[in-house]
C-alpha cells in the first residue's frame, strides 16, 4: 500500500530523501581531509563554545533582570502596604476625634442646661433645701450718697504765681 496515494491514520506519509551513497576515498585524500576536518571541527567547537558562553551570559542577564523586577515590585507593594497602614491609622484617629467632639458637645449642652436659672433653683430646693425669701425676711438698707472711693494716684500740686505770693503774705502776717 505504500504506492497508493490514500493514507490511513493521522500521521503524514514519509517521503524518502534522495540517497547519495558515500564512496570510499583514497588514504592520501582522507588524511588531508581529516586534518582539514579536524581543524574545521576544532574551529566549529570553538565557535560553539563561544556561542554557549554568550547564551549563558544572556541567560544570566535575563535572570538578573527578572530578579531585579521582582525586587522592584516587592518594594512597591511593601511601600503601598505601609501607605495603607498609615491611612488606616489616620482614619482611626479621625473617628476617635469625632467621638471626642461629640462627647464634648454633649457635655457643653449638659453644662448649659445646668447653668439655667430654673434648673439651679430646682437643684437648690431639692438638694440643699433652700427657699425663696419671704416679705418678712427682706431688710432694706439706706446708704448715704457719699463716694467712699479714693483715687490710687496722689494729687499733684501745681505751683502758680498766685500760690507763692499767698505763701509770702501768710508768713509775713503771722
Amino acid at each position: 500500500m505504500a504506492g497508493s496515494m490514500y493514507q490511513y491514520g493521522t500521521s503524514p506519509r514519509k517521503i524518502q530523501p534522495e540517497y547519495n551513497p558515500r564512496r570510499k576515498q583514497t588514504n592520501k585524500k582522507k588524511t588531508k581531509q581529516t586534518n582539514k576536518n579536524s581543524k574545521k571541527i576544532k574551529a566549529k567547537e570553538k565557535q560553539r563554545m563561544e556561542q554557549l558562553k554568550k547564551e549563558k551570559k544572556i541567560h544570566y542577564q535575563n535572570i538578573a533582570i527578572i530578579i531585579s523586577m521582582f525586587l522592584v515590585l516587592l518594594t512597591i507593594s511593601y511601600r503601598n502596604s505601609l501607605i495603607t497602614e498609615k491611612f488606616n491609622q489616620i482614619q482611626n484617629k479621625k473617628q476617635e476625634l469625632s467621638a471626642i467632639e461629640k462627647s464634648n458637645g454633649q457635655t457643653e449642652i449638659s453644662i448649659e442646661s445646668s447653668l439655667n436659672l430654673k434648673s439651679l433653683e430646682k437643684n437648690a430646693k431639692k438638694q440643699l433645701g433652700m427657699q425663696k425669701l419671704d416679705k418678712d425676711q427682706k431688710v432694706y438698707v439706706t446708704l448715704p450718697k457719699k463716694d467712699y472711693t479714693e483715687s490710687a494716684l496722689p494729687e499733684v500740686e501745681t505751683e502758680n504765681s498766685s500760690n507763692w505770693l499767698k505763701n509770702i503774705f501768710t508768713k509775713l502776717f503771722k
